[in-house]
């Protein structure tokens, strides 16, 4: 089987670029290493075994046109993205070349080159919006949904908002469309919060390992000022590590007969969701430490809640996570002890 992974040198992509060598497949990348993080990955991937690397753009066509016409993949892996919502914000435009062109290009050459192929596709929960229809209750640490006791499912309606949500929603529906227009084998998951190793946190992405982060540096006397967050630090989200995001897309691309065409809500679900104030809370029990810090206004298209309803992955191709959040968030300590 010949991979090729979008952005392979990303947090998710090392992860499973990782996952194939170590299964003996051949490999294919394609990273510019525009983020952060992402030349250091590849330097660790290149201990790992031996694959082909592109330093091209995903938002060059000619430079997906010559990979995927090279290449002939089996199975990609598109996580190329623009991931971060203040990004966004920031730069409208740079965010829509790279998430909507970016993926319209990948989708034209597999299906002139390699309509065979499988895509899964990296979408987001934001492509439904922000929830002002939906009633929260507000409690000690979290808001909770009402009427959402195991999370939401697909049947959500889609409400693109912000730059980030029309940009992912696009190619979200650009993916399910050429499953339905040109019979390409396309996966979409729409994921809540990913963490693990190789995922260098910033204040903008991949909140748990930059509390993670924060924790460390109280412990071991580095902080010299409180943190900030945003908002109140009652905002859930159910969190999955790396190690379980990959199972679920080899198990879902070993069911391509049943997943193809179709969307995922993918996370930890109910049980492994935590509110900002939750994990802080976990962090001071594991570190023995107080964490401090200041709050900052509420940023903009901020979801209160998002829990994944997991059970259409589940029903389709038998996935759960088995990392709970406690161990995950262990793992992340260990992690981010080892990269500083």
């Amino acid at each position: 089987m010949k991979y090729l992974i979008t952005g392979g040198c990303g947090f998710v992509g090392s992860n499973l670029a990782a996952e194939i060598l170590k299964r003996g497949e051949e490999l294919f990348i394609m990273d510019n290493l525009f983020r952060y993080g992402s030349a250091q990955n590849l330097e660790w991937l290149k201990t790992q075994g031996a694959f082909k690397y592109y330093p091209s753009d995903i938002r060059n066509f000619n430079d997906v046109e010559t990979v995927i016409k090279e290449v002939k993949p089996d199975v990609i892996f598109h996580l190329a993205g623009q991931v971060a919502m203040t990004t966004s914000l920031a730069n409208p435009r740079l965010d829509f070349e790279i998430n909507v062109l970016g993926g319209n290009n990948l989708l034209e050459c597999t299906r002139k080159y390699a309509p065979e192929a499988i895509i899964t596709y990296s979408s987001s929960n934001k492509v439904y919006g922000d929830f002002d229809w939906i009633d929260f209750e507000e409690t000690e640490t979290r808001y909770k949904a009402k009427g959402f006791d195991n999370g939401f499912d697909e049947k959500l309606p889609l409400d693109f908002q912000s730059p980030y949500g029309c940009s992912k929603g696009a190619t979200d529906q650009y993916m399910l469309d050429y499953a339905k227009m040109f019979g390409l084998r396309t996966v979409v998951f729409r994921h809540s919060s990913i963490f693990g190793g190789r995922q260098f946190s910033t204040t903008d992405q991949g909140w748990v390992g930059w509390f993670v982060k924060q924790a460390l540096d109280i412990k071991n006397n580095k902080a010299t000022e409180p943190f900030t967050i945003s908002g109140s630090g009652k905002q859930v989200r159910d969190i999955l590590f790396a190690d379980d995001l990959i199972s679920c897309y080899f198990s879902a691309i070993g069911n391509i007969a049943t997943t193809a065409g179709k969307a995922y809500n993918i996370g930890g679900g109910m049980e492994n969701s935590l509110s900002l104030l939750e994990l802080f809370q976990m962090l001071e029990r594991e570190q023995n430490i107080k964490m401090v810090y200041k709050q900052l206004p509420w940023r903009q298209s901020d979801q209160k809640v998002f829990v994944a309803d997991i059970a259409k992955a589940t029903r389709d191709f038998n996935w759960i996570p088995q990392i709970s959040s406690l161990e995950g968030v262990r793992k992340m300590i260990g992690w981010v002890n080892s990269s500083v």
